[in-house]
């Protein structure tokens, strides 16, 4: 993924550039509650600033569907950019036509605007060639620092980059260098922890990591459908009985690419899902009729610690158990602190995201620990999935 240009390649000054960010963040009653989303997304805005260009923020906001919907403006966006900034940010009330071109025409160099949501305009989520080129007439460069959006082929983030000179924001940069560190040119051995609910669900992500990594560690909902595909009884567990064929097709090329398949070998069950229900460890072999299994057992956890101690990458997607409800969050928090330890000492990169991924981190306290952590759901898991993102895919062309 290194065949891509980033900020040191091009020069910036006195030039507009449409940055792509990813400012799809939470609001509530016309004001931004988290502004995580707009502070990572400052360190393009405030480089290309300060090196003197024009820069022209653009993004979506919700699913206005073509419509323009007053809940889903960006100007509240603009206002937190703004303070995290500590700069004016200008606002056109529109992304192209008139509105547009007056605000990013007034700008002088080293100023900020940002233009109106994007999805306003049904043509961006159809990759309209004729809505790119309204936006490439707004800048002299294209950087697309939004990798949460890199797999929709879209007129901001697919077609725009076929008309203008093109780079990586930092942010981008920092997602490729680590998902190609992680997987395409990875330290071996390489591990892969895999949670979640269901297995079909992440069928084309499990087939290319048996592939990929040398150890596949399997949790949550999904692990359960596996150890059905061995005739195991789980009880009343989440478990895709209709899937125990492609559980065990799946086990099968594990084993012909030599890639080890881990499951848990035993469990803490209970009778209900709720917080501090009454619960019990056993075998997987020995689940009841009326129990769930709702975490991995403390026996796994601690095998799953040590095969990390041999490993040199690991890549994790989804929760080991239902780590939303004490204590079935205690297998998550312990593989993850011990995941966390051996980053810190150098021993092993770590690089995690996708769904609940970032909240069962952050709920073990490791996020800030782990080498990397992708705040991409949809991206990341295509990435794994070994899929091609259109916005990444221009950024090389």
């Amino acid at each position: 993924m290194a065949n891509f240009k980033t900020l040191d390649d091009i020069d910036v000054k006195g030039k507009r550039v449409v940055v792509r960010s990813d400012l799809n963040v939470p609001m509530k009653d016309g004001k931004v509650t988290d502004a995580t989303r707009i502070e990572r997304s400052a360190e393009t805005i405030r480089e290309l600033m300060e090196k003197g260009a024009k820069v022209v923020v653009v993004s979506h906001f919700g699913r206005p569907k073509g419509e323009r919907v007053a809940e889903m403006s960006l100007k509240p966006v603009a206002d937190a950019l703004a303070v995290v900034l500590g700069k004016p940010v200008a606002f056109a009330d529109d992304c192209v036509g008139p509105a547009a071109k007056t605000v990013v025409n007034a700008l002088v160099d080293g100023e900020v605007a940002m233009l109106e949501n994007l999805r306003y305009h049904k043509a961006e989520e159809k990759n309209d060639p004729d809505f790119a080129r309204q936006l490439a007439e707004l800048g002299d460069i294209y950087v697309n620092d939004a990798f949460s959006t890199a797999h929709r082929a879209h007129a901001s983030t697919e077609a725009i980059a076929q008309l203008l000179p093109n780079a990586a924001g930092r942010l981008m940069q920092a997602e490729l260098v680590a998902l190609g560190k992680a997987l395409e040119h990875p330290a071996k051995p390489v591990a892969a922890i895999v949670g979640g609910a269901k297995v079909s669900t992440k069928l084309d992500l499990l087939g290319n990591m048996v592939s990929k990594v040398d150890v596949l560690i399997i949790g949550g909902g999904m692990a359960n459908t596996f150890l059905y595909a061995q005739g195991k009884d789980v009880g009343k567990s989440l478990c895709e009985k209709d899937m125990a064929d492609t559980a065990r097709e799946i086990l099968a090329k594990a084993e012909a690419a030599g890639c080890t398949f881990i499951l848990p070998t035993d469990a803490v069950i209970a009778g209900e899902f709720a917080a501090n229900a009454d619960n019990s460890v056993v075998s997987v072999d020995a689940v009841p009729a009326d129990q769930m299994i709702l975490d991995v057992g403390p026996a796994s956890v601690e095998a799953l610690k040590a095969k990390l101690t041999e490993c040199k990458t690991l890549v994790w997607n989804g929760p080991l158990g239902a780590f939303e409800i004490t204590p079935f969050d205690a297998a998550t928090n312990a593989v993850a602190q011990a995941a966390a330890a051996l980053t810190n000492t150098g021993a092993l990169l770590t690089v995690a995201g996708g769904g609940d991924t970032v909240g069962a981190l952050a709920h073990a306290g490791v996020v800030d620990q782990f080498s990397y952590v992708s705040t991409a759901g949809g991206a990341f898991l295509e990435w794994l999935e070994g899929k091609d993102l259109p916005g990444v895919a221009a950024l090389k062309r």
